[in-house]
Order: structure tokens, then sequence, then C-alpha cells
């Protein structure tokens, strides 16, 4: 069976550690993969309010997840401590990917790696829309120029 081949980037902004419940834990006596997004949602919402963002504040526009793509390496246990690594790349004129990888220090392995695909979202006009500026500056200011090459393209 051919796996997903998933390419994060070399460098993440932002980390959180995250305790794994008991509410995490399937029936197969780890974190189920349902539960495993729910950890990434919980680490994406914590990189929103780092840069003073919420999920449906940047600039009065929302977020959109489009994509998902978890790559499970290990096993993760209940009462493990884990370090969800945070980064943004693979820009376009409406989104990014929001890559994450899940570390656990204590047991020396690599979780998870995973990525969500997100658009900006006019949630009033129920439409895509522009990756706003401030976003840019707050989160990715190396991708400022983004904005500059889409005007010119227009």
């Amino acid at each position: 069976m051919a796996r997903v081949k998933l390419d994060l980037p070399d460098c993440f902004s932002f980390s959180t550690e995250l305790d794994v419940r008991v509410s995490d834990i399937n029936y197969g006596n780890h974190v189920g993969n349902d539960r495993m997004v729910s950890l990434l949602h919980e680490a994406r919402l914590r990189f929103m309010r780092e840069h003073d963002f919420g999920e449906f504040n940047i600039a009065g526009l929302g977020i959109m997840v489009t994509d998902v793509v978890v790559s499970f390496m290990a096993e993760s246990f209940v009462g493990e401590h884990l370090t969800i690594r945070v980064g943004l790349h693979d820009f376009n004129k409406y989104g990014c990917d929001v890559a994450y990888q899940v570390e656990n220090h204590a047991e020396d392995k690599i979780v998870a790696k995973a990525k969500t695909g997100i658009v900006f979202f006019d949630y009033d006009e129920r439409k895509i829309a522009r990756i706003p500026k401030i976003f840019l500056e707050r989160c990715a200011p190396e991708q400022l120029d983004l904005l500059e090459q889409v005007s010119e393209a227009e």
C-alpha cells in the first residue's frame, strides 16, 4: 500500500505542550487518529492566540481547514507529555499549510507529522478571501513579498 509522503519545513516557529488524556485513547489503548486531529487543532489555536488572533478573528476573516494529513510514526499513551511544534509553509494568495511535528521527548521519539491546509474565509460573504497582510506581518513576515507578487500579477 502506498503511503502519503509528507514534507515538513525545517523550521517551526512555535511549540506547545499537551498531555495525553484518557479521553484521547482509543480501543487500541493509544491516541486515536481522531483525537490526534483534535490535539493538532488545539496546537493551531494556541499558535493563533500567540499572535493575538482567533480562528474567526483575523482582520475580520476566519480560517477554514481544506485538508488534513497525519502520518503516525509511533504510538502515544495516556499520561505522556507531548510537544507539538507548529510552522507555516506552502503559501498562496488565499492560505497556506500549517505543519506540525508531534514529539515525545521522554521517549525521544517523533509521534506524528501532520499538516492542515487552511484558507482565509469571509463567513459573512461565504467565500474564500486573500491572506490578510496583518497575518503575514505577525506569523510569517518573510512571506510579505507574496502580497506584492499577487498584486503585481493581477
